[in-house]
């Protein structure tokens, strides 16, 4: 068959456009996918690297806290640096951390190994986006990338588990690390070959002392939570890295006002919707992440069930959180972002509370009911919030407050790991901590609920 000259073109621009997407799409999938495909090896690393629930938790949380803690700054290096550039460190730096946690002979240094994992995120996922706004300059095209490029995050989220399983059941807890070698080499190859170096935009300052407050205050807060029970509360460490938090925390509210380039422009937060979207950014990922903790350890430690029966039982749950990402552009675009918050809000809540319920004799039935729902309605909140919080950021900080949505999140999802990880780390009270951490999830969805109910303002009332 004789290729035409017409042919051909079509096919280069056909690869002009879907190659960049694919390589943007899959430094975003790493991220999100080594959120929830660690969950389900948890129990077979404690075994083989003798590690207690709080190393568990240093595991999970050393990831997310360095994620959280560098969001920004990723962006702002992408600025100054170039986009490309960044974004190809990332991938560089996140398949090399993942080589050192398949091969980590030590609980500590797969700890280690995490944190630079959080390290190559932070620089990988603001860069995509910004990636995806300078390539796709058509309006139509950029929406549908941008759809395309928000679905992988689902994906990666609802094949974490069951890949995981699979993984881990096979070719045991390093093999979960080792299937970013030829994603990361991939995206790698894809990233410098087919997408065009970037113009460095300067402007968006490093505000250095900002970033080191905010990594501090984190830093410290999740040591305290997470140690505070090995420790005691009231030891003179603990309290001291509670103060430490708060007044890190101070140091960066002051900066951020006085300083002429701050990171986080505090202007943003005078909305009030924008204000409440984030709380229940924070509420809902808080809740994802540390029941999605405590519940690996649940099917593998109480029901006994192997990492990759672990990964079929957490099914529901990712099986309706995708049909929710499906349903919930129609939702939004019929009842708002702000009455999909709220119904989202109160199912996953009503699921929250229902897991007091589960103990080794529930049946799965019950289970994977109570997983569709809670899934269901964890998911659905996502895009809403997402969109509720851009609309009302001003244009020109649209970047910077999508950035400062993924911050709360993660935020969230420290926290959420650091608290409801604690209450089941002593195994001979793990079912009763574990029904006072869902009654905990429960509780914060409802202050999420009570905020987007309160404060999110409608289109009509923007």
């Amino acid at each position: 068959m004789i290729t035409t000259p017409t042919q051909q073109t079509i096919q280069q621009t056909k690869m002009q456009i879907m190659m960049p997407l694919l390589a943007l799409c899959l430094g975003y999938f790493m991220t999100i996918l080594d959120v929830t495909i660690v969950n389900v090896a948890l129990v077979d690393i404690k075994e083989h690297l003798s590690a207690n629930v709080t190393g568990l938790q240093w595991i999970v949380d050393g990831y997310a806290l360095v994620f959280a803690s560098l969001l920004l700054t990723g962006g702002a290096l992408g600025d100054r640096r170039g986009s490309r550039t960044i974004f190809l460190v990332g991938f560089a730096l996140f398949t090399l951390a993942s080589t050192l946690c398949s091969l980590a002979p030590t609980l500590l240094i797969l700890q280690i190994a995490r944190a630079f994992q959080g390290l190559g995120a932070a620089l990988l996922v603001p860069n995509s986006l910004a990636l995806l706004n300078t390539i796709y300059t058509d309006a139509r095209k950029r929406g549908q990338a941008i759809a395309v490029w928000a679905a992988v995050a689902s994906i990666g989220a609802l094949s974490g588990p069951l890949l995981g399983g699979v993984l881990v059941n096979a070719f045991g807890w390093r093999s979960i690390f080792l299937i970013n070698l030829p994603i990361g080499i991939i995206g790698f190859l894809l990233t410098f070959r087919f997408i065009a170096p970037s113009t460095p935009q300067g402007g968006r300052n490093l505000d250095l002392p900002g970033q080191a407050a905010s990594i501090l205050a984190l830093g410290l807060l999740t040591f305290a939570l997470i140690e505070g029970n090995s420790l005691g509360i009231l030891s003179p460490l603990i309290l001291a890295a509670y103060a430490g938090s708060i007044l890190c925390f101070l140091l960066l509210l002051l900066r951020e006002k006085t300083t002429s380039h701050p990171m986080l422009p505090l202007t943003l937060f005078r909305e009030r919707t924008f204000s409440a979207t984030n709380f229940v950014a924070v509420c809902q990922t808080f809740t994802f992440t540390g029941f999605l903790f405590v519940m690996s350890l649940f099917l593998q430690q109480v029901k006994h069930y192997s990492p990759s029966q672990t990964g079929l039982a957490l099914l529901p749950s990712f099986g309706f959180a995708f049909l929710s990402a499906v349903l919930s552009g129609r939702l939004m675009a019929s009842i708002g972002a702000k009455n999909v918050m709220v119904i989202g809000l109160i199912l996953s809540a009503l699921g929250g509370f229902g897991f007091v319920l589960v103990d080794a004799g529930t049946s799965y039935i019950l289970l994977a009911c109570l997983l569709a729902v809670f899934g269901f309605g964890l998911a659905i909140v996502l895009p809403a919030m997402t969109e509720a919080a851009i609309s009302h950021a001003p244009r020109a900080q649209s970047g910077i407050a999508s950035g400062m949505l993924n911050v709360s999140r993660q935020v969230g999802g420290v926290i959420g790991v650091a608290i409801m990880g604690t209450l089941v780390s002593n195994q001979q009270t793990f079912l009763s901590g574990m029904h006072l951490a869902f009654v905990i999830a429960g509780g914060a969805l409802l202050l999420g609920l009570a905020s987007a109910g309160i404060f999110v303002r409608t289109r009509s009332e923007h």
